[in-house]
């Protein structure tokens, strides 16, 4: 029975870092001056963190999004990327576990800004010690901003979605 339950729990893990890396590779929107470009992978993180728990669920995240820099020609951003996304995903988890169901969604609301916040500011300072110009970093921050701000948004309907179709799946505790 032990090894079915991990067989499970490595199979979900690994569609989550599927639907990361198919998010963010799938639609892009090209954000002007920066050469980076907007996508759904952030949506899908939070969205791992939910269903999967804390550290699978970071787990998807960082290889997820790493293999999508992988797969677009970003490689050298892969550690970067893998250190952001996967922090991304450790602090939203921190503000998603056990709160009253009066509070809940407050909290994870505020955990999504704030790790969307850190997303933001890391790859402010990748930008920064990559291309030695903080200026350009700075043109970056508020499409990260609106790439978060957006992610959050489809996740937040996909949740209330996935809860009206499987009323009996609830989120893992973390």
């Amino acid at each position: 029975m032990k090894e079915i339950k991990q067989t499970n729990e490595l199979v979900m893990t690994a569609m989550m870092m599927c639907l990361v890396l198919l998010a963010t590779t799938l639609v892009r929107i090209p954000m002007p001056g920066t050469g980076g470009y907007i996508h759904m992978g952030d949506a899908m993180i939070f969205l791992a963190v939910v269903k999967l728990g804390r550290h699978k669920g970071a787990l998807a995240a960082a290889l997820g999004s790493s293999l999508a820099d992988l797969l677009a020609g970003y490689a050298v951003w892969i550690p970067w990327t893998f250190v952001i996304k996967g922090g991304m995903a450790l602090i939203f988890s921190f503000f998603i576990s056990e709160h009253e169901k009066s509070s809940r969604k407050f909290y994870e609301v505020l955990g999504m800004v704030l790790a969307g916040l850190f997303m933001t500011a890391g790859y402010f300072a990748a930008e920064g010690v990559m291309y030695g110009n903080w200026l350009a970093a700075a043109i970056s921050a508020p499409w990260n901003v609106l790439q978060f701000t957006v992610g959050m948004l489809v996740a937040v309907a996909l949740q209330k979605a996935i809860a009206k179709a499987m009323p009996h799946a609830t989120p893992r505790s973390h």
